[in-house]
Order: structure tokens, then sequence, then C-alpha cells
């Protein structure tokens, strides 16, 4: 895709991505694994397909991972991208904050975290985190060799029911108790990438086979959930997973971004945050540039799907 643009991102700025996904959960997971593929930014190492085991049962107990799995391989054929792998994660949650789910993702992250490179590597989870805390779990020496960017988590100060965390709320712990580095996106932030049916006709649709993709499945649970009186809206959708990308083509290192924050252990019960550990700091984003993500996920199917492509 490099060659579609008329500029380089220099190497020494470019860094490694795992994209961690429950690409089959809902609509707006594809459109952050598309951009991720389309950002000259990122190394793209692999793309793990995670479980949503405790959502709405679309799919039998213990099948979603592989629904992920199979939207992502849906994906990368429609872009024609062959180089780039689809892993399986754990299809349940982790039973305790000490077993670890043990699969092909989770060694996945293990065997990137371990490799010399110069490039930084990032982990963006976009789902629960069951792969991510077996990973550490599984091989703890990781925990100083990876950041962890995460789309999930409550309201702060107070947390609280969020769907990401309900996933594996003992993998969010274990997580939140280790060293690994954490930016954390959670709800109330993520929740601002708000789009309309109308934008993604008018930017997405025409932009070949991806983007009549996007629009049309997005579309299809539009309709699905349609019975569903508190989401979605009707006529627009939340591509919440998106700031994956987008706050690294803002400044990450922007202070009026984030907040470094005590890691909080989260209540199993009913997801509030608790803050009489002693975790270490994380980052916790409090805004993110809605404008600049749809506009970069506009120009950047445009360009590389756009008339003429």
């Amino acid at each position: 895709m490099s060659g579609k643009y008329h500029f380089r991102v220099p190497e020494q700025k470019k860094i490694r991505m795992i994209v961690h996904t429950d690409c089959k959960n809902e609509a707006d997971d594809q459109y952050a694994l598309v951009r991720h593929l389309l950002t000259p930014k990122f190394i793209v190492k692999g793309v793990v397909a995670a479980h949503f085991d405790l959502s709405q049962k679309m799919y039998q107990s213990g099948k979603s991972a592989t629904a992920s799995l199979e939207e992502v391989n849906r994906i990368l054929d429609l872009m024609e991208i062959h180089d780039v792998p689809a892993l399986l994660g754990s299809e349940v949650p982790m039973p305790d904050e000490h077993t670890p789910m043990d699969s092909e993702g989770a060694r996945f992250i293990i065997e990137e975290a371990l490799r010399e490179d110069p490039h930084p590597l990032y982990i963006a989870c976009q789902g629960g985190l069951t792969d991510i805390a077996s990973a550490l779990l599984l091989c703890p020496e990781i925990a100083n060799r990876m950041t962890v960017v995460w789309i999930g988590g409550g309201k702060y100060p107070e947390g609280g029911f969020e769907f990401n965390t309900y996933q594996d709320i003992a993998a969010a712990n274990v997580v939140m108790s280790s060293q690994v580095p954490v930016w954390q996106i959670p709800g109330d932030v993520y929740r601002g990438m708000s789009v309309t049916l109308s934008e993604l006709q008018l930017y997405v649709e025409p932009c070949g086979k991806v983007g009549k993709y996007l629009f049309d499945q997005l579309l299809q649970v539009n309709e699905d959930t349609a019975d569903i009186p508190y989401w979605p809206n009707g006529e627009s959708w939340g591509l919440g997973d998106s700031p994956t990308v987008g706050i690294f083509l803002d400044d990450p290192f922007n202070q009026d971004l984030f907040d470094e924050r005590p890691a909080p252990r989260i209540d199993a019960q009913d997801m509030t945050y608790h803050f009489d550990t002693d975790n270490r700091p994380i980052r916790v984003f409090k805004k993110i540039n809605p404008r600049l993500i749809l506009s970069d996920l506009f120009a950047k199917l445009r360009i590389n799907y756009g008339q003429g492509n």
C-alpha cells in the first residue's frame, strides 16, 4: 500500500503493531483493522482474533474467536494482503487471574515481543484482554518489551460497566497489576468517535471492494440490532476502535491528551475502579481528535481504493 502515498514515514518513526480484534462482534472493528493496515507508520506484524464470548450470543460459546478470525481473513482478502498473519486467540475468558489461556495468538505476542528489533512494539487491543494477559502470565519478561494500547474500561475515576472489560475482568486485572506499559482509552473517550451513515455512504462505500464491504456489513448490523432500544442510534455509528490508530497520528506524548494515573483494580462484580493498590501508573487518555481520525480514514480509503485505483 505504501506505493500509493506521495510521502514516506522515516524508518526511525515507524513502530511495530499487533492488532488484537474481536472483529466479528459488531461493525467498527473492521474499520479499525483496515486503518491499521493502511497506515504507513505501522509495521503490522500480525492480527490476533479475539473472543467476545460474553457478548450477545450470535455464536455458540467457544466459537466467537473463530468468527473473528474468519472476519480478519475476509478483510485481508478484500485488501489483497497476503503477508500479514492472522492468529487465533483464546475462545473464552480466563477462569481466574492465575490461569492463562494458551493460544496461538498469545504465543505470537510472546514471540514478537522477544524479537530484537529497533522499532518499538505496540499491541492495539480492541476487545477483551484475555490474550495479552495470558501472554504476560506465560512469559512475564515481555512486560518491558511492549506497550498495550487498550480500548476499554469505564470512565475515570469511578469505572463501571464497559463492554471490553466485561469480556474478561480477570484478564484486565492481570494487565493492570503487571508492569507492562498501558495506554488506556476508556469508554467515555472512545464513544466520541461518532460518524453518520451518510458520511460512510459518501466517503467509504465508493472505495473499492473493501469500502463497499465496510459499509454493507455495518448496515447489516444496524438492521440486525434494530430491536435493541438503547443501541445503536439508527442513523449513526460509533467507530470506537479507531483511536488505536488516531492517537499515533496525533501526538501521543502531548500531555494535554492524557493523565498518568495509578492503574486501578477492577471490581469483579460491578467493574468499578479501586485504587488501594501499589499498581504502577498508566497513561489514561482523556481526549481524542475525531476530526483527524475520520478525515484520515476517508483519505486513506480514497487514495488506496477510490476511483482510478
